[in-house]
């Protein structure tokens, strides 16, 4: 019995010790590029800004050179990491999950299932997939909606959305509904999601 004992704590310590140098070698691999795709920097992700970064620019430009300057990579890239560490800070993945699932419908609601290249780049890594839908999925977020549309729900959720649960985030603007820093730098991150500069297919975005 006790030789026993001594062999089930033995194969338990083995266990425990092989789970936690898996945990630790799949994630080094995953990036580092040991799975064959392609890692992409935050700079090859902000080569082009996107055309709701410019619009913003337009529409706040005092806020806008404030705090972003003009609009460049560097600038772009700056409101991009800002944008997915606000998202981040404030737990917004703990309601909203960045993965469309391959089963019944998700296609329909979200639009193509996610895939393991999306994910190989600096503002998906570590990965925001989530669990809960407590609010949509929005992977494929960008672009859906318009930046003024971002700007109403922050402010008041259920302006746009009368059954929506989700807190209010006003401190993002100012009275007249300008966006600061991290207000900007959200809509940036959000409007950047699922698309062609986050590297999907103008094909895999559209929902059906």
């Amino acid at each position: 019995m006790e030789r026993f004992s001594t062999l089930v704590f033995v194969a338990g310590i083995g266990c425990f010790a092989i789970a936690f140098l898996l945990s630790m070698i799949f994630p080094w691999m995953s990036l580092y590029g040991y799975h064959g795709m392609d890692y992409q920097t935050l700079e090859q992700l902000a080569e082009k800004p996107s055309r709701e970064f410019v619009e913003l620019s337009q529409k706040f430009p005092e806020s806008f050179r404030e705090h972003y300057g003009e609009v460049s990579q560097a600038s772009y890239a700056e409101a991009l990491q800002r944008g997915r560490d606000v998202y981040v800070g404030q737990a917004c993945w703990h309601c909203h999950s960045q993965y469309v699932r391959v089963v019944s419908n998700e296609h329909v609601r979200w639009g193509a299932p996610s895939s393991a290249q999306e994910y190989q780049n600096a503002l998906n890594q570590p990965h925001l997939w989530g669990t809960r839908r407590v609010g949509p999925d929005l992977a494929r977020a960008g672009g859906k909606k318009s930046n003024d549309w971002h700007i109403a729900h922050f402010i008041n959720p259920k302006s746009v959305v009368p059954h929506s649960v989700m807190p209010p985030y006003p401190f993002y603007f100012d009275e007249k509904g300008v966006p600061g820093k991290d207000g900007i730098a959200l809509i940036t991150y959000l409007q950047w999601l699922g698309t062609v500069q986050a590297g999907i297919p103008v094909a895999d975005r559209i929902t059906p």
